[in-house]
C-alpha cells in the first residue's frame, strides 16, 4: 500500500514542478518568477524527502536541509534585490 501511496505522490509532485517550470516561463512579472522558482524549490524538497522514504536511507533527508537553506536564503536574497537594489549594504 505504501508503494502505491509513494507512486501517487510522485506523480503529483512532478505535475507541481512542470506546472511551476511553465509558470516560471510565461510569468509576466519578477514577482511572479520568484513566487514561482520558491515553490518549486520546497517541491523538489518533497520529491527528494519521498525518495529518501522510498530508497530507506537518510542522505536524502540531510541534502533537503541543504536544498531547503539554500532555498531559502536565494529567496530572501532577490526579493531584497528587489525591493532596494542591492543585497550587501
Amino acid at each position: 500500500m505504501t508503494a502505491y501511496a509513494l507512486l501517487f505522490a510522485f506523480g503529483c509532485f512532478g505535475i507541481a514542478l512542470l506546472l511551476n517550470l511553465w509558470k516560471i516561463i510565461t510569468a509576466e512579472g519578477v514577482g511572479d518568477r520568484v513566487l514561482a522558482l520558491d515553490t518549486l524549490v520546497i517541491n523538489a524538497i518533497a520529491v527528494l524527502v519521498l525518495v529518501g522514504i522510498q530508497e530507506g536511507t537518510e542522505v536524502f533527508f540531510e541534502a533537503t536541509m541543504i536544498i531547503a537553506m539554500f532555498g531559502f536564503v536565494s529567496t530572501v536574497a532577490y526579493a531584497r534585490f528587489m525591493l532596494r537594489g542591492n543585497i550587501i549594504e
